[in-house]
């Protein structure tokens, strides 16, 4: 198949396969004397294996890599796939059950605890982490888990119950000046719950909340919270950053 039939048939762009084939994500086992790219079975199949992977917020570069691993099987990658696709279909239930209560208790139909509005939220797995690895190192990220890790039961309700507690105050405030004293106030907040975890310093800090912005997950859960909340999270890191520096 060509280029083209190959777009039209998965539903994505032309650009985006040619950019696959430049960084060597999925390059064509044939190419014509005229240069067209030939898509053969094989090259489908691995096609279909990254866009499983990336259905499941992998990176491009992480997908290389376990795709291009010696030890790569695809059997058990299509296994790993239906079994976390299943969990991710579970959470996104039970979300839409959260949706649909919060629906009924805005019409004043029924009475919605603080627990069940967050049901389906659930920070205690990052699907991240990969990602976190790779630009922080995995002294951090370590670090960090064993810090949770280390939490009793009632300590990691208390963290998680915070942890919502804080992203709600500041999504309150997020449509006020970033560099107010109010969101400051919060900001600063966020700032040291994250340290209870970890070691961030004021750059990192400021770092994190780019990233915020520059990775649309990121973005999608954060603003869950309120529409613009990563963007308003951003621009208060950063100022609280620069304050302080």
């Amino acid at each position: 198949m060509k280029v083209k039939e190959v777009a039209d048939l998965v539903g994505i762009s032309v650009r985006t396969l040619h950019h696959y084939d430049e960084i060597g994500l999925l390059t064509p086992e044939q190419t014509t004397e005229s240069g067209y790219r030939i898509y053969s079975e094989n090259d489908l199949e691995r096609l279909q294996q990254i866009l499983f992977f990336k259905e499941l917020d992998f990176s491009l570069k992480k997908i290389k890599e376990i795709i291009d691993s010696p030890s790569f099987n695809q059997a058990e990658a299509l296994e790993m796939h239906r079994k976390m696709l299943l969990d991710k279909r579970r959470r996104i239930n039970t979300m839409i059950g959260t949706i649909d209560k919060t629906l009924k208790y805005k019409k004043g139909e029924i009475v919605m605890s603080n627990q069940e509005k967050f049901a389906g939220f659930d920070f205690s797995h990052n699907p991240y982490e990969q990602e976190a690895r790779e630009r922080w190192g995995d002294k951090a990220v370590n670090k960090s888990n064993a810090k949770l890790n280390s939490f009793t039961k009632a300590e990691k309700k208390e963290f998680e119950e915070t942890f919502h507690a804080i992203y709600r105050k500041l999504a309150e405030v997020r449509h006020e000046d970033p560099a107010s004293e109010i969101a400051q106030e919060r900001i600063a907040e966020w700032y040291q719950f994250l340290n209870r975890i970890g070691t961030y310093s004021l750059e990192a800090f400021k770092g994190l909340g780019q990233l915020y912005v520059d990775d649309e997950r990121f973005t999608k859960n954060i603003d869950q919270y309120g529409n613009g909340l990563a963007v308003f999270m951003r621009d208060a890191m950063t100022a609280y950053a620069d304050n302080l520096q």
